[in-house]
């Protein structure tokens, strides 16, 4: 496998995701450019951010990156959140998108985006008006393709009534198996990349959190632990502890054993890595070197059930 296969996840770089209460902190700008030039001389050249993310501040490191460098990496947007921080700031109408998608030009500093996602779904709008302002903005020039991102198997079977998604970009990892019901399936049967992020749960995958230790502090259970908290049981434990005696018997980090099994899934066309510092892309890098068998996938995939 190569590092083509990766996209680097800047959610980080300015913020953490796209929660208004910490923009502006997060990753600074220089490290986030010390983490982009490590991903790019280790061969990535996908990144992958949102309008959202740090109230702009990511978009705006790329650009400010890219300009300094005279680098092109492929980049994947995304629009839904509020990028002001306004509660009533989101949304995927036509208007916003429409609206939205300049903002992201400028901070990236680009003519066209090459891949724009939906962050979230929106109940308020019609899908087949958000499908209907991509495709809009395909046949402008403006975007060079769309994609879904949290997004399930209704909803896409639905968005391919209006136009096709060039990629689906779902949560998926050792502790977050819910794709493999239906959307794996469904975007095999169409021919749909599935490219997910969270390969290593928030931080769960990589032995920080240990059983009845308290949290690291700045880690993402002592910032936005509501989407990990039904992880504190006792299984998670015991399924980590089983999948460090794996990792350390195979003589890698945990950490690469995590996102090697995603990476392993023959749905899995890629996945996104979220490095808080470059240290982090190693043990990611490492993965790819790490092939899984159908029968080694399944048995690592035992340790949490």
């Amino acid at each position: 496998m190569t590092a083509k296969r990766l996209s680097l996840g800047c959610g980080n770089f300015g913020g953490v995701g796209s929660a208004p209460g910490f923009f502006g902190q997060g990753t600074t700008e220089d490290d986030a450019r010390a983490i982009m030039d490590i991903a790019w001389n280790r061969g990535i050249r996908w990144f992958d951010t949102a309008d959202a993310y740090g109230g702009g501040r990511s978009e705006s490191f790329i650009g400010r990156w890219r300009a300094d460098r005279g680098r092109g990496p492929i980049v994947t947007t995304k629009v839904f959140y509020s990028v002001t921080g306004d509660p009533a700031d989101h949304g995927l109408s036509r208007d916003r998108i429409l609206r939205n998608v300049e903002g992201s030009l400028e901070r990236l500093g680009v003519d066209r985006l090459d891949l724009y996602l939906a962050h979230d779904r929106d109940l308020e709008t019609p899908l087949a008006e958000t499908v209907g302002a991509f495709e809009e903005l395909v046949r402008q020039g403006t975007i060079g393709a769309w994609g879904l991102s949290n997004h399930d198997a209704a909803a896409i079977r639905e968005a391919l009534a209006y136009g096709r998604p060039a990629l689906i970009q779902n949560a998926y990892s050792l502790l977050d198996r819910d794709d493999e019901a239906e959307v794996l399936p469904f975007c095999a049967e169409h021919g749909l990349d599935y490219v997910p992020f969270g390969p290593l749960a928030g931080g769960w995958l990589t032995g920080k959190y240990r059983r009845g230790e308290a949290f690291p502090e700045g880690s993402r259970m002592t910032q936005r632990p509501e989407g990990y908290a039904h992880l504190v049981t006792d299984r998670v434990y015991d399924g980590l502890d089983r999948l460090a005696a794996e990792a350390h018997e195979r003589g890698v980090e945990l950490t690469a054993l995590a996102f090697a099994w995603v990476l392993s899934h023959p749905g899995v066309a890629g996945a996104v890595c979220g490095p808080t510092r470059p240290a982090h892309l190693e043990p990611v890098l490492a993965a790819l070197e790490l092939p899984l068998s159908a029968d080694e996938r399944d048995r690592i995939g035992s340790f949490f059930s």
